[in-house]
């Protein structure tokens, strides 16, 4: 619905609200062609609603090459042909809000396919009037006369973020893949076209929001310095202080909602890469920033990771720095930041988090799934739940071919360096952690197809039998399926809807209460409290993220109260002084 500009009315997210990613291409598939589509998300919209969520977010289903499943646009204001029509897109809109359900897109407009006209137009030569939508360099020349990208920075997916166009003899910027350019924001004719096809054009059909892609990168060092060397193995070197948060970011994002947010009634959530500090944080969503109504933080998802040469590489990580994220991004929250905070621990970005921060073990996964659930769901602000999390769907099995079966860009890029690097110094250590990186990280692991029942391909398809477009995972043959937890009450299903009812009931203590952490330094266990900010009940949640059982004491803050109500036990009856392997407990003083 639009509102007059500028107007602050109160938001339908405001109190926080619980999110629901959809990948379309993984989530159901109609139409029988192994590929999942809108008409497959409209017919699963009860379900959705069942689970007692506020809004879907549907991941990108734009007109698009799909050379990174669809983060490359060629055309915003239309539909890629395989998931459906913009008269099916018209109809989720509709439909999604007739069981009570907001529904938000990815905004991608950092860059764009170099299918997209736009860049078409572009790279026809050197005086087109589109030359200037894109960030177009000439070469530099060594003293051999060898040909060389304007500068040395890395892409995100490898190699370097120049792309050279033979037609006109220039590069061209893409921090991401080469098909993905970069869209030159310093031009006010861009920024306008894109307000224009990519956010009014939906906001206009009712859509009520955005999930916003690598929102701080839209301001880039357009002087294009050479980045230090810090991976001197490489030519192409890691530029994230030169890429992200650029001079003129601020002004962009605020003109940005000045011209099309501000007019409706929706939400953004910015994705907010290398912003490591509170301040910087919120100069982006706090009220006073008029920009961002929110942020994706990444420092959770780089715990058991490695971001350099060869992104994926595996790092081990602590509980005690899992637990300081966790007060970091809740202090969001706090009133006097005037913010608003958004957690999640899974998206189509990351791998599983039952495999990252728990355990993935048959004897281990469903207290793990429900463990992780009491967590995530028990914080303050807004969050996000990704498809299959709440089945407790885990990563690909470490038998799975690499070569064969991993399909996303960044990993198969990376791989295809780690080999390459592995073949030259005869390292085979490196391929060896190449590959348990990726079994473990890699974002491919989320995208398989969801896990609906216990037919041929986990019940994806109408048609059983078509290849699915990525290869189903065989633990649905193992309980992880929705059709086989749906009865069972002790399930991560049913458990995600019981702690979903369970937010709204209290939710004065988990969605609106203040977060404080106890025992930060505990390796095992890490306790928290939720307390209503007028004072009168605190939560009390005990989480064990180990598979031995552990002792936890009650903070003494709460010893002087009553004995506190049990909420939820995940196992047990929850009457010890002990945590169960992977056990949660909530109680209300």
């Amino acid at each position: 619905m639009a509102l007059e500009a500028n107007k602050r009315l109160p938001s339908w997210w405001k109190d926080g609200v619980v999110v629901y990613q959809v990948y379309p291409a993984s989530f159901k598939d109609d139409n029988g062609d192994g590929l999942g589509d809108l008409r497959g998300l409209i017919n699963k919209l009860p379900y959705l609603k069942s689970l007692g969520i506020d809004a879907i977010w549907l991941g990108p289903h734009y007109k698009s090459p799909r050379v990174d499943e669809g983060y490359d646009i060629s055309d915003y204001k239309d539909i890629h042909e395989p998931f459906g029509t913009l008269q099916d897109c018209q109809e989720l809109i509709d439909k999604a809000h007739s069981h009570g359900l907001k529904i938000m897109f990815d905004l991608v407009v950092n860059h764009c396919s170099t299918e997209h006209a736009w860049f078409q137009e572009s790279r026809k030569d050197e005086s087109n009037p589109k030359r200037d939508w894109f960030y177009w360099r000439p070469a530099r020349y060594d003293a051999d006369g060898v040909r060389h990208p304007p500068n040395n920075w890395r892409a995100a997916f490898g190699g370097s973020v120049w792309g050279w166009d033979e037609a006109t003899e220039e590069y061209y910027l893409h921090i991401f893949d080469v098909t993905q350019a970069d869209l030159n924001w310093e031009n006010p004719e861009v920024r306008q076209a894109i307000y224009k096809d990519a956010i009014r054009f939906w906001l206009d059909r009712g859509l009520d929001g955005f999930r916003i892609d690598t929102a701080n990168l839209y301001s880039k060092r357009i002087d294009f310095p050479d980045a230090p060397i810090t991976a001197p193995e490489t030519p192409w070197q890691p530029a994230s202080d030169l890429i992200c948060n650029g001079p003129r970011l601020h002004e962009f994002l605020r003109e940005m909602r000045r011209e099309t947010f501000d007019h409706y009634d929706c939400f953004t959530i910015g994705e907010l890469p290398n912003a490591p500090q509170l301040s910087q944080v919120l100069s982006y969503i706090s009220t006073d920033a008029e920009a961002l109504d929110c942020t994706i933080l990444f420092d959770h998802m780089y715990l058991d990771h490695q971001d350099g040469q060869f992104p994926l590489m595996l790092t081990p990580w602590k509980l005690s720095d899992f637990k300081r994220l966790a007060a970091f991004s809740q202090e969001l929250a706090e009133p006097e930041n005037k913010a608003h905070a958004l957690s999640y621990l899974e998206n189509h970005d990351h791998a599983r988090s039952v495999s990252r921060f728990a355990s993935d073990g048959p004897e281990h996964r469903v207290a793990s799934a429900k463990m992780l659930a009491t967590y995530l769901l028990t914080l303050s602000g807004s969050l996000i739940i990704y498809e299959g999390e709440e089945i407790g769907m885990i990563n690909a099995p470490k038998d799975w071919d690499i070569d064969a079966e991993y399909k996303d860009v960044c990993t198969v890029n990376t791989w295809r360096e780690i080999k390459s690097e592995a073949g030259k110094t005869k390292d085979q250590t490196l391929l060896q952690r190449g590959r348990e990186g990726i079994q473990h990280c890699a974002r491919d692991h989320s995208r398989t197809p969801m896990q609906w029942d216990s037919s041929p391909n986990a019940g994806f398809s109408t048609n059983g039998y078509a290849k699915p477009w990525m290869r189903v995972m065989e633990s649905y043959k193992e309980g992880i399926n929705v059709a086989a937890q749906e009865d069972d009450p002790e399930s991560p299903l049913n458990f995600y809807r019981r702690m979903l009812a369970l937010r709204k009931e209290h939710k004065d203590v988990f969605v609106l209460g203040k977060f404080d952490l106890f025992d930060e330094e505990n390796e095992q266990t890490m306790v928290y409290t939720k307390t209503s900010r007028d004072g009168s009940r605190v939560a009390l949640v005990a989480l064990n993220f180990t598979s031995e059982p552990q002792a936890f004491d009650v903070p003494s803050s709460l010893e002087k109260k009553s004995t506190g109500k049990l909420l939820l036990c995940t196992q047990g009856d929850g009457a010890d002084g002990q945590l169960r392997p992977y056990e949660a407990r909530v109680l209300l003083y």
